[in-house]
């Protein structure tokens, strides 16, 4: 192997592939950004905090985002992130066109479907724009950080490209999904507690992290460094 390709600490067992667990993950990383998108047309408030309903699941999608770049390395992150973002338009663009289709006369609903679920077109693209940007920088610290720290402080690198992924993230998305619906200060507001609680899951979830990794990483036989890898978002 030479020093373009991803390096591997471990051997591969012969009888393994070292990707069972990539499926499973990938669906499960798919599933929440689906529903956190349509969580996110309903808004809350908690106390002086204002955010979407997507908020309170859609860390768990930087969470294994984390796990695919830890494990798997940052090209096998980008297929997966791929494949999340090609479901979103599947779902987007098919809420949009039942939307638009004639209701059976009987069926009283048509109103509230069209205010709830036709704002998803936007939330979808706001969603696409600020999770490319996001996960693309936190994919790309944590890989970086993992070779300069040849592997170590896990925590150090979850959180610090959390801290700039959903930064990016959190801003960029409300501006796109909410701007013109919202007074600019409401706008702020939101940002900046979709940022904070963001933040806050991703370090309070960090033990559970390490045991997602590790366990990961045992049945894999598998622990990728991205060395000499082209961080391009394709």
């Amino acid at each position: 192997m030479d020093s373009s390709e991803v390096k591997q600490n471990t051997v591969q067992a012969p009888e393994q592939s070292g990707t069972r667990f990539l499926p499973v993950i990938t669906g499960i990383f798919v599933g929440v950004l689906i529903l956190s998108n349509i969580l996110a047309s309903k808004m809350i408030q908690l106390g002086p905090f204002v955010f979407d309903g997507g908020t309170l699941i859609f860390p768990l999608s930087y969470i294994f985002g984390d796990v695919l770049t830890e494990v798997y390395g940052y090209r096998a992150s980008r297929k997966v992130i791929w494949t999340g973002f090609f479901m979103l338009i599947l779902m987007a663009f098919n809420i949009w066109l039942i939307g638009l289709l004639p209701a059976e006369p009987g069926w009283t609903l048509q109103n509230d479907y069209r205010n709830i679920l036709m704002q998803m077109p936007r939330i979808v693209l706001a969603s696409i724009t600020g999770y490319f940007v996001g996960e693309f920088s936190n994919s790309v610290v944590l890989s970086k950080m993992k070779v300069m720290l040849g592997g170590k402080h896990l925590w150090m690198r979850t959180i610090g490209s959390t801290l700039v992924g959903e930064f990016l993230d959190s801003f960029l998305f409300v501006a796109i999904a909410f701007l013109g619906m919202y007074p600019v200060k409401i706008l702020a507001v939101m940002a900046f507690s979709n940022y904070i609680f963001k933040t806050a899951i991703e370090v309070l979830f960090t033990p559970f992290t390490y045991l997602i990794v590790g366990f990961v990483k045992r049945k894999e036989k598998t622990d990728v460094y991205d060395y000499n890898v082209k961080y391009t978002p394709i």
